[in-house]
């Protein structure tokens, strides 16, 4: 049995690894010994084509040589620390053995280092502690990531807090008013939600909010995003908009949520929103701010209720 045979059994699929060798027999042979371990094997003659498949695919293990041509390993391994996303676990093959070449060779960014020849035990062995690196850095990662998307979003809607809103929209306006790009926000509000609240109880209110948020997704571009401002209240991001083709978006939205009742067991009932729109004419200028658009709209969220509800209000801000 293969000291990898037990964890590639059919329900799992094999690692990849990337074997980058200019010699066209060494290659083989190693490739051979590698696919008796249990994994799945792709191949490079030197430095270039190796990042070329490194972009194209996901490669968690990488062995190299050292002395190739057009690119080495060394080489290789310091251009792939300085542009990586997911992490790749490097071996590096050589013949050289002064202390210096070992020092060279991590400092490059490899993770081991092998003298040639290589004892099959031995590769293999080296080859399941960097699984199990790999394995605890993407599960890290991972688990960031998810730290990452809870921290920025509803809890009980699903879509972006305030948190993201108040961090990612000035963000949006500065990179507009950068390069000329044009930018609007629509803010809505739910109608009489402390009625539904009243009325229906409040774990009915918490489902209405759930259902408008749902209803917000699916009447906006992938390119907007959402965030709930507070409360009953939502905000829409609309990218490469101007103010007018914004108001035309708010009125589509308006128009969805009426036609959509909101049903929950043997409950329906209509929901309705009032909703402002701000946003430039042309492109964002200089100096625009969050506070500015965000005013904006929140009056027209205001006027929009004053004048009987379930309409829009536009604010351009030039």
């Amino acid at each position: 049995m293969s000291p990898t045979s037990a964890d590639n059994s059919p329900a799992q699929p094999a690692w990849r690894i990337l074997l980058v060798d200019d010699e066209p027999t060494q290659r083989l042979i190693m490739a051979r010994l590698l696919k008796r371990g249990g994994y799945e094997v792709e191949m490079a003659a030197n430095g270039r084509e190796a990042l070329a498949k490194l972009e194209q695919g996901d490669f968690p293990l990488m062995i190299t040589d050292w002395e190739m041509p057009e690119m080495d390993g060394v080489a290789l391994c310091r251009a792939l620390r300085s542009k990586e996303q997911g992490y790749t676990y490097i071996v590096l093959l050589t013949s050289r053995d002064a202390i210096e070449h070992l020092v060279a060779g991590l400092q490059s960014g490899a993770d081991d280092y092998l003298i040639k020849p290589v004892v099959e035990p031995e590769l293999i062995a080296r080859l399941n502690t960097g699984r199990r690196i790999v394995t605890l850095e993407r599960s890290l990662r991972a688990a960031n990531e998810e730290n990452r998307r809870l921290s920025i979003t509803d809890p009980l809607t699903g879509v972006h807090n305030r948190r993201f809103l108040m961090e990612q929209l000035p963000r949006e306006i500065d990179r507009a008013a950068r390069y000329g790009r044009q930018l609007s926000a629509i803010m809505c509000d739910v109608d009489f939600f402390k009625k539904i609240n009243d009325t229906h109880g409040h774990l009915t209110g918490d489902e209405v909010l759930k259902w408008f948020a749902q209803t917000l997704r699916s009447g906006v571009r992938t390119s907007d995003w959402i965030a709930r401002y507070g409360g009953e209240e939502f905000v829409i991001v609309l990218p490469e908009t101007n103010v007018g083709n914004a108001a035309t978006a708010a009125e589509h939205l308006r128009k969805h949520i009426i036609d959509t009742p909101f049903k929950t067991g043997d409950q329906q009932f209509t929901v309705s929103a009032s909703f402002g729109v701000s946003g430039w004419r042309d492109s964002v200028p200089q100096g625009a701010t969050l506070d500015g658009l965000m005013a904006r709209c929140d009056s027209g969220v205001y006027a929009s209720k004053a004048a009987g509800r379930d309409r829009i209000t536009t604010a351009s801000l030039d």
